[in-house]
């Protein structure tokens, strides 16, 4: 059956990109893709949400399902982060589980799956930071047989590293390989499911990881409170945007912290994120921030909703105010 411009040629393949927090998910998309799309941080659990990261090489679009860390927990938040990964894996026709070369691989695989309740499809193994180990060091073949035992559905493994993009082509040969023929998602060249608003908190998010201290991260949430989209009459003048959004924290003392002594703080995050905003809007951005204390917002299923983080069948209850 042919598709209104779609050619007969084309094939397409999603696959969910898996892992424990901080293996390398996010860079790993990136190099893909060509571009910074996910926001890349040297903390763990950066990523909140599963979303679509699509490209295509020559007529095959690839979907890539970026999705959170796996880990165990009990906080609400980490639940729903959870069963965004879970989610992820639903549906695809592949899956990679990246393992990160520098830890014990066997024990992070087994680790993983306890905390992954669905049964994998079929599966690539993915070895990630091969740029961080020495070549004499890479012996995998035992890890891999122990892989294999805990997990039938493993079929391909790659060693790649994505700073330096050591058998990436190898991996998107393959990729294109095992596309099946199929009408593409995003036929109009859109690189992801979701749209500007959830970028902008993202890119605004990014830029608080990296100028906060290590324990601040994991209690801030973006929210976007206004988003306007100026389009001018001339066709040919730059479009504009004005966005407010609040930054969450969970006690008073943390308020202080993101806003900085003279407001130096939120003062960078902003510059910096605008840049961002501006560069995937490719239009003048007019960023405001606020910071908010909402104590355990983290907990707060309001919250967690308006985030984009869906109730799981483990998720708590518990109702409160924003």
């Amino acid at each position: 059956m042919l598709f209104e411009n779609q050619h007969p040629h084309n094939k397409a393949i999603m696959i969910a990109v898996l892992g424990k927090p901080n293996v390398g998910k996010s860079s790993f998309i990136n190099h893909l893709m060509g571009f910074d799309l996910t926001i890349v941080s040297s903390k763990p659990q950066t990523t909140r949400n599963q979303y679509h990261c699509a490209f295509t090489i020559d007529r095959t679009e690839v979907v890539l399902v970026d999705t959170p860390g796996v880990h165990s927990t009990a906080q609400e938040l980490n639940k729903r982060m959870n069963g965004q990964a879970q989610m992820g894996a639903e549906g695809v026709d592949l899956n990679f589980i990246l393992l990160d070369l520098t830890t014990d691989v066997v024990a992070e695989f087994k680790d993983f799956l306890k905390n992954f309740e669905h049964q994998l499809s079929k599966t690539w193994i993915i070895f990630t930071k091969a740029d961080l180990v020495k070549k004499e060091e890479l012996n995998l073949a035992s890890a891999l047989v122990k892989i294999q035992e805990l997990c039938p559905s493993v079929e391909k493994h790659f060693v790649i590293s994505s700073k330096d993009g050591h058998n990436i082509h190898e991996l998107t040969g393959a990729i294109v390989d095992a596309a099946q023929s199929a009408p593409h998602l995003y036929p109009g060249g859109d690189a992801s499911n979701m749209n500007e608003r959830f970028f902008v908190t993202e890119y605004i998010r990014e830029q608080a990881f990296r100028l906060l201290k290590e324990e601040l991260p994991y209690e801030i949430a973006v929210i976007i409170d206004e988003y306007k989209d100026i389009r001018k009459k001339d066709e040919e003048a730059i479009p504009e945007a004005h966005i407010s959004a609040s930054i969450l924290v969970n006690r008073p003392s943390q308020r202080a912290i993101v806003v900085g002594r003279g407001g130096s703080i939120i003062k960078e995050i902003g510059v910096k994120a605008r840049q961002k905003i501006e560069a995937m809007t490719g239009g003048k951005v007019h960023l405001n921030l606020h910071v908010k204390v909402s104590p355990k917002w983290f907990n707060n299923n309001y919250v967690l909703d308006e985030i984009g983080l869906p109730r799981t069948q483990k998720s708590t209850r518990v109702w409160r105010k924003k």
